[in-house]
């Protein structure tokens, strides 16, 4: 994206460059996690086909759900509060392009390289608790308004554990820039030895469980589904929500689960890199310009690894009741998280 923005286009061309490719890093990710995960590993999970007839082994099942969702009637309740209740799903969405803004897809692919670039997405991370809350109180229903209260605090619970597990990241990197993050993994040693790098998730494993934990919580995925418990709640803060307004929730749960993906395999994976030693590459000023095009796809195929673990956890787990929530979070995920913290500062200092 730099290196393309970097030949002399005027500043409409780069703004449009730039909003194309924050449109397919969000959207392209959150669609296929939509028909892989959703539609059909839940079905064979399920014993069943999933959808069949809406394109070859219903790949166009996607497009139709998205017709049918804008020609539905957008309602909004007659004591809602009209302002906040339709803004409310634009704002959980604009999250998802704030994080996106600030992961490194290669090289020079990317579309901003901020030296605090952990700290700005862990920031705008706890945005869409925000809209969250205005769906939820400002559509005027009880349920609405319990699911909005509890995704605060499920949200707001877990968000600590997600930083602090970050934080062993940046020991280790020195950086808070993620692309040095990504250079310090695969430019790095284990025991002296190259071959693979030093990806993070070997020596941050620990790190790397509490930050899907956390990211499995800030999504509201199953077994952290209590914001919208259709048991309990119909549908929780979304329920008053129809057409476009509630597509763009829906976008937005996906989206964000793909872009999560993709903060965690650059935090943990060596993101859009491989092993330097590979290509006796020593440091990303000898990175070939290919690998602005092969990076993309490295960090796609990471992406959906972790989707995979995070639907494969959604469809396999029951609810936490709200106490479990809250005592896991503050009891287990925190101390965990700590210690780690602890430990890889001790070995930071004595090595």
């Amino acid at each position: 994206m730099n290196a393309l923005l970097a030949a002399d286009l005027p500043y409409w061309a780069q703004t449009l460059v730039r909003i194309l490719g924050g449109l397919v890093a969000v959207l392209l990710p959150a669609g296929t996690i939509v028909y892989l995960f959703l539609f059909k590993m839940m079905s064979f999970m399920q014993s069943r086909l999933g959808p069949m007839e809406a394109g070859p082994y219903g790949s166009m099942q996607l497009f139709a759900e998205v017709g049918k969702w804008l020609q539905k009637e957008d309602i909004t309740p007659a004591r809602a509060d009209r302002i906040v209740f339709k803004i409310a799903p634009l704002v959980v969405l604009a999250s998802t392009f704030l994080l996106v803004a600030v992961v490194p897809f290669g090289p020079d692919a990317w579309f901003t390289n901020f030296e605090a670039g952990v700290f700005y997405l862990l920031a705008v991370s706890s945005v869409s608790v925000l809209g969250i809350l205005m769906a939820g109180w400002s559509s005027a229903n009880k349920y609405s308004l319990l699911g909005g209260l509890r995704a605060a605090g499920q949200l707001i619970a877990y968000e600590l554990p997600m930083v602090l597990a970050v934080i062993g990241v940046i020991i280790q990197a020195g950086t808070m820039n993620l692309q040095g993050i990504v250079v310090a993994q695969n430019g790095g040693e284990i025991f002296g030895w190259n071959g693979l790098g030093n990806p993070y998730i070997l020596t941050q494993f620990t790190g790397f469980i509490i930050f899907m934990i956390a990211v499995q919580a800030e999504l509201t995925q199953t077994p952290f589904d209590m914001p919208i418990a259709e048991s309990e709640l119909v549908s929780g803060y979304m329920t008053e929500y129809s057409g476009f307004r509630f597509l763009t929730f829906f976008i937005a749960e996906f989206a964000t689960a793909g872009v999560f993906s993709l903060i965690a395999s650059v935090l943990f994976l060596g993101g859009w890199g491989v092993p330097f030693a590979w290509f006796d590459w020593n440091s990303i000023d000898d990175v070939s310009d290919w690998m602005n095009i092969v990076g993309p796809l490295i960090m796609f195929t990471k992406m959906m690894a972790l989707a995979f673990i995070i639907m494969w956890v959604r469809f396999s787990f029951p609810r936490f009741r709200e106490d479990q929530l809250q005592r896991f979070a503050w009891k287990v995920l925190i101390p965990v998280s700590l210690v780690n913290i602890m430990i890889t500062a001790i070995l930071k200092v004595a090595f």
